[in-house]
């Protein structure tokens, strides 16, 4: 499958049915996931292996990922609704290697080859992406993660990664769009920058990546 192709399949994918403003639940686009994905499958980090997605919302990345050959993907999700359609999504198009798992990531204690996530940005509350940066952190080597494209959330998510003993290989910049769905929103779309990180356990005495 090409990139563009994924990108197209993962958009066409059902969203929130009931989008939660605390949970800050907007969709994954295509075009994001698919970045995030293809060069996850390009570093040897998808085909074959173990996967969680942190947060997993309506499947994009779990459906995604299964798609480029994941051998299986824990898609954790606290909110029922979404899970659901998750769910759907997947049966959509003959998906059979996710586990879908009712819980708030906290709750997630299995150990996996690589995670992928695109988790709360803190518009709502205050890094609520750090929960699910340490539960990352706790379950696998190599994590993938979305996150504002931001001077000060770049210095929290790379110091915080640090301080866990992991460090920055990738970081690429994306336009990530928002369709007005909350009554906050003002505009019909938005669009911010969003960046994708990978991050590895650092090894025995190695030093952070610049």
């Amino acid at each position: 499958m090409k990139r563009r192709h994924l990108a197209m399949t993962l958009s066409k994918l059902k969203g929130f049915p009931e989008p939660k403003p605390e949970l800050e639940q907007y969709r994954t686009p295509g075009n994001v996931a698919a970045e995030l994905l293809w060069l996850a499958h390009s570093l040897g980090d998808v085909e074959g292996k173990t996967m969680a997605d942190l947060g997993a919302g309506t499947g994009v990345l779990s459906v995604g990922a299964c798609l480029l050959g994941a051998r299986k993907v824990y898609a954790v999700e606290i909110d029922e609704t979404a899970l659901e359609t998750a769910r759907e999504n997947a049966a959509s198009l003959g998906i059979d290697c996710i586990e879908f798992i009712n819980a708030d990531v906290s709750e997630f204690s299995g150990r996996v080859d690589t995670v992928i996530m695109n988790p709360p940005f803190g518009s709502q509350v205050k890094h609520a992406d750090r929960s699910f940066l340490l539960k990352a952190f706790e379950v696998s080597d190599v994590v993938y993660s979305i996150h504002l494209a931001k001077p000060e959330v770049r210095r929290f998510v790379e110091s915080f990664a640090s301080e866990n003993g992991f460090r920055v290989t990738h970081r690429s910049t994306l336009s990530f769009e928002i369709p007005a769905q909350f009554p906050f929103h003002r505009k019909r779309l938005e669009r911010i920058a969003v960046d994708v990180y990978r991050f590895v356990r650092c090894r025995h005495g190695e030093a952070e990546a610049e």
